[in-house]
């Protein structure tokens, strides 16, 4: 077996043990902030809101029927999630300060969540206006991945 080097041996080995040192209500309140932000960010009366709606083609109709509620359970699931994977990394890098939470929430969010929008972005041709879908998604979930990583390093 290889010794570890000096600064590896602060790194935790990456197995499903992480998951049960994490501080779960860390998680659960991350996911909360993620859901908050996306609320906000969609929100028809925020610019954000008002172009995304553009880009996609969707329209607010008052003659429309509201959807139920418990369709937003499956955003908060996977916000919960992602928001267990982050704390994951965190805590096997040993994230614990607000640059390193700050570097790794940029990683995250750039590395996976933009790149994946991008993706769909480049593949989907019934929005109007794919970029800018893609660009309001996208820095949605930087960073909203970011406040994740901040949230989980730094409660531990």
């Amino acid at each position: 077996m290889k010794p570890r080097s000096a600064e590896s041996a602060t790194l935790a080995p990456m197995s499903l043990d992480l998951f049960g040192q994490l501080n779960w209500l860390a998680v659960l309140a991350a996911a909360i902030v993620y859901f908050a932000l996306g609320a906000a960010w969609y929100l028809p009366a925020t610019p954000t809101g008002r172009a995304w709606m553009k880009a996609t083609g969707f329209e607010m109709r008052a003659d429309r029927t509201q959807p139920n509620p418990a369709i937003y359970l499956a955003p908060l699931a996977a916000y919960i999630v992602a928001s267990a994977a982050t704390a994951t990394l965190s805590r096997a890098t040993s994230t614990d300060t607000l640059g390193e939470a700050v570097v790794l929430g940029l990683l995250v969010g750039i590395g996976y969540a933009l790149t994946l929008w991008f993706v769909a972005a480049a593949f989907d041709p019934q929005k109007p206006q794919p970029w800018v879908w893609f660009a309001i998604n996208g820095s949605y979930h930087i960073v909203a991945l970011l406040l994740v990583a901040v949230i989980v390093s730094l409660w531990r």
